[in-house]
């Protein structure tokens, strides 16, 4: 099984820690972990699994191997910006997100469009035209029930 887990390359401490319990735990399910490969969640995620001896692929948006996380297994450079979203999502089976950006926002926007279950700690919200909530995502109560959902999705 595959789970991308994504968030904002800035996050608050309490996304950081959220998201390196996230990693950690996918991890020691044995479930390779797919994230953007750059800043705040994605550094947080890809350092929590590689912490637990996890596998990490990083989908970056551009050719920089500067730019590049540490923790992370291996790293597709698809130099395609945004475009790169596409890709990361349609590799994995379930997407667990963590707070929201606007890239957060096209990830979820992507994998609800594919079918892929949309696990959430904290993040969007979304309305659809007459201003009734959408089940867009499952929430999830913590890091623990985010991976559990994750691990049932599929």
């Amino acid at each position: 099984m595959q789970v991308a887990v994504c968030g904002p390359g800035e996050c608050s401490e309490r996304e950081d820690g959220q998201a390196r319990q996230v990693g950690r735990l996918l991890a020691e399910a044995g479930v390779t972990v797919l994230c953007g490969g750059g800043t705040g969640v994605m550094a947080a995620v890809a350092e929590g699994a590689s912490g637990a001896g996890g596998l990490v692929i990083g989908v970056r948006p551009d050719s920089d191997r500067d730019a590049v996380c540490a923790g992370l297994s291996a790293v597709l450079f698809t130099d395609m910006g945004e475009a790169r979203n596409a890709i990361l999502i349609a590799s994995a089976d379930a997407v667990i997100i963590v707070g929201g950006s606007w890239g957060t926002l096209s990830e979820l926007a992507l994998a609800r469009r594919r079918g892929i279950p949309v696990i959430s700690l904290g993040g969007w919200q979304l309305l659809d035209a007459d201003g009734t909530p959408l089940a867009a995502t499952i929430p999830a109560t913590g890091p623990a029930d985010a991976v559990a959902r994750a691990l049932a999705s599929s």
